[in-house]
C-alpha cells in the first residue's frame, strides 16, 4: 500500500517518480498546495478507501502521515 500512495502523490504533484519518498514533506514541494492536498485526499479514498477527515487534512505535513493513517 506504501507504493500506491506515494504512486498517487507522485501522480497527483506531477513530480519526477522518485521525487515522492515516505520522508517527503508538504513544504519541500513547490507542487503541493492546498489543492493538491484535496486531490490527494480524494484519490486515497477513491482509489484505496482510506478516509481523511478534514481535521487530519489540515494537521498532515507530509508523505507520512498519509502512510500512517493507511496502517
Amino acid at each position: 500500500m506504501k507504493e500506491q500512495i506515494i504512486d498517487i502523490i507522485t501522480e497527483i504533484l506531477q513530480v519526477p517518480a522518485g521525487t515522492v519518498t515516505e520522508d517527503t514533506r508538504i513544504e519541500d514541494l513547490e507542487e503541493w498546495d492546498s489543492l493538491a492536498q484535496v486531490l490527494i485526499i480524494g484519490e486515497l479514498e477513491s482509489r484505496l478507501g482510506i478516509a481523511i477527515s478534514l481535521e487530519e487534512a489540515e494537521e498532515m505535513t507530509g508523505v507520512a502521515d498519509f502512510l500512517n493513517k493507511a496502517q
